[in-house]
């Protein structure tokens, strides 16, 4: 299971997808540019997992969201497509050479007054937000799963979901863990975690590469 998101049969993947509602134009160009301009384009979330992240924001409404790990933004502009007037998305970027990219399709897509980019380094940003979420999406730097949830889950809301992805990490969660890979342990150690805390109501879901589910 070596190589990255290969738990589903590809094929199957393939159907899946075809099978799953088409992107908007911005969306396609996007994930076009996406494929073709960056180093690590499969950090991008498939077209039927940024959909199931926008049936999740259909079906529990949030006013207020919270991404960590922006990326090009496809999955952002997913989730900011369902926002009320009064909704607001905060994405969170690390590396400061994704900025313009983001930047162009936000603006693309009308919907720059939805969505508010920071760049910058999640753990020194978070405290800096004073918010309640009503959903948080992870998909950042693993190491730093476990710090993201104990920074952030008092903030979530009454019902609120957080969503944390690359929870079955390519399937390594299952294998014999090599000495150096800080990832997986990192992984592993918030699976454990979350698992274990009463505070929440929590599953995985098999789905690409695994999705933790998190309700208060």
């Amino acid at each position: 299971m070596s190589e990255l998101f290969d738990l589903v049969d590809r094929d199957i993947q393939y159907y899946c997808d075809r099978h799953t509602s088409e992107e908007s134009k911005v969306l396609y160009d996007l994930y076009r540019e996406t494929n073709t301009k960056t180093v690590y384009p499969r950090m991008l979330s498939s077209k039927s997992q940024a959909t199931f992240l926008q049936m999740i924001c259909r079906l529990i409404q949030p006013e207020r969201i919270l991404e960590l790990g922006t990326f090009t933004g496809y999955s952002t502009l997913y989730m900011a497509e369902t926002l009320t007037d009064e909704g607001v998305i905060v994405t969170i970027e690390k590396n400061p050479e994704m900025e313009e990219i983001i930047r162009k399709y936000i603006q693309k897509a009308g919907l720059e007054s939805k969505v508010n980019l920071l760049i910058g380094n999640a753990l020194d940003l978070i405290p800096t937000l004073h918010e309640k979420w009503d959903l948080i999406f992870i998909d950042a730097d693993k190491s730093n799963y476990l710090n993201y949830y104990n920074m952030l889950l008092p903030s979530l809301s009454d019902n609120g979901m957080m969503l944390v992805d690359n929870v079955l990490w390519s399937g390594k969660v299952i294998e014999e863990v090599k000495q150096n890979d800080k990832d997986t342990k990192a992984i592993l150690e918030f699976n454990t975690f979350v698992q274990k805390d009463n505070r929440v109501k929590n599953m995985i879901l098999p789905f690409r590469d695994g999705i933790m589910m998190i309700q208060k």
